[in-house]
């Protein structure tokens, strides 16, 4: 099997398997109401997913799982169990049980997401950061599906937008065993070492790489997550409507929160290609400068016609997005060999403990201000990673960075 349709059946796998993510924020109204859910609880529905990703993200670094098992049974048993755990939320009849149920599939999907990228560089050895851009946007277009089919389906449907993810990811899980090995260039995972983080957290070029991954992080999950209910307060605002219109009102956000995520894809394909020719600093600042400027932006399109609206979330949605696989790449080039596997799980946990912040923050920022301009504490995450990455440029260990081309 050539590397090209590995990477073709490995990214539709992920895309599939990857559904579960956003399955329950796509019908957080919903539960909400049948849970009885204030703001601080909705924001559970995702924040528990975070938290469960940094414990199997940790878990599975600790014990090399993808060693043991082989990362491509990693995937598929990750994915089931991501499916089973989607299901339980279907089934929960409670907040508390619902939400375990978040945290297991964030656990699970710790097995979907890190290993599919090893797969990926296992089968790639040039072209890696554009294989991996590939893998990353199938990855963000999965994310989003659950928001096309809460749009498809009737709005009472919302188990059968949950169990549509739950039977994504068995799909998923299926696909990725038809790769047939690990790929040619496959290495072990380097050992996670309690030791070393405190080393990495005082090298220079990796620290200034991982604030330029916390900088992304404080947004990007956070935009995810809310962007949905800022459309529908957008809609409200224009229209002056709410009832069975505000219901049409979360319909429609529904689809361009698919469109605004989904177009993510591009922005890591772009990223990953881009990357590899003009440099990895050079991508992720320009990203982030724009996403930033989005974020700032933003407000002042609140209440306005969607025709105006849209474009700048799409525009927001691919920017967001474009420089996700760069930090990785960017530590790996910059640690020490021995360090690697800390170094890319340490970034990753602390990414997705800082996006717990934002999550929670922003609704709160919405109910007191407002959501016009709620959006505008994103952008003080990309305004500071891009200074880092513009700082890091500067130093001489960015000559490692994409063969020189920082």
């Amino acid at each position: 099997m050539t590397a090209g349709r590995v990477l073709a059946i490995l990214a539709i796998a992920e895309l599939f398997g990857m559904a579960p993510w956003f399955s329950a924020s796509a019908v957080s109204p919903t539960l909400a109401q049948l849970w009885h859910l204030d703001v601080s609880g909705t924001a559970w529905l995702t924040i528990s997913v975070q938290l469960g990703f940094v414990f199997g993200a940790l878990v599975s670094a600790v014990l090399t799982l993808s060693d043991i098992w082989s990362a491509r049974r990693l995937v598929a048993v990750s994915a089931l169990l991501a499916g089973l755990a989607t299901v339980g939320v279907a089934v929960s009849r409670s907040a508390s049980s619902g939400i375990a149920f978040r945290f297991l599939t964030g656990a699970t999907l710790a097995g979907v997401y890190p290993p599919g990228m090893k797969i990926a560089a296992g089968w790639f050895r040039e072209a890696r950061g554009w294989a991996i851009g590939i893998l990353v946007g199938a990855l963000t277009l999965g994310s989003a599906t659950p928001h096309l089919v809460r749009w498809i389906v009737s709005p009472d449907a919302w188990r059968e937008v949950l169990l549509i993810a739950a039977a994504s990811a068995w799909v998923g899980a299926s696909l990725v065993l038809l790769i047939p090995s690990d790929g040619p260039f496959a290495a072990p995972s380097p050992p996670f070492s309690w030791s070393a983080a405190p080393k990495l957290l005082r090298d220079p070029a990796v620290r200034l790489a991982n604030l330029g991954y916390l900088g992304h992080m404080w947004e990007l999950y956070a935009m995810w997550t809310w962007i949905a209910a800022f459309v529908a307060a957008s809609e409200t605002a224009r229209t002056g409507q709410v009832g069975e219109v505000g219901a049409t009102h979360r319909s429609v956000a529904a689809l361009i929160t698919f469109g605004v995520i989904g177009s993510g894809a591009v922005g890591c394909w772009l990223g990953g290609r881009l990357a590899d020719r003009t440099g990895r600093t050079t991508v992720t600042s320009i990203a982030m400068i724009v996403s930033s400027g989005c974020c700032l932006v933003v407000g002042a399109l609140f209440g306005q016609s969607l025709w105006q609206l849209v474009p700048l979330l799409i525009v927001w949605g691919i920017a967001a997005v474009a420089d996700s696989a760069q930090f990785s790449t960017a530590v790996s080039e910059l640690a020490p060999k021995d360090y690697v596997g800390t170094a890319l799980t340490l970034q990753t946990c602390l990414g997705f403990l800082l996006t717990t912040v934002t999550i929670s923050l922003l609704p709160e920022l919405g109910r007191a201000v407002g959501w016009r301009w709620s959006m505008s504490l994103l952008a003080i995450g990309p305004a500071l990673g891009a200074w880092a990455m513009l700082t890091l440029r500067g130093r001489p260990e960015a000559l490692r960075l994409a063969g020189g081309r920082r």
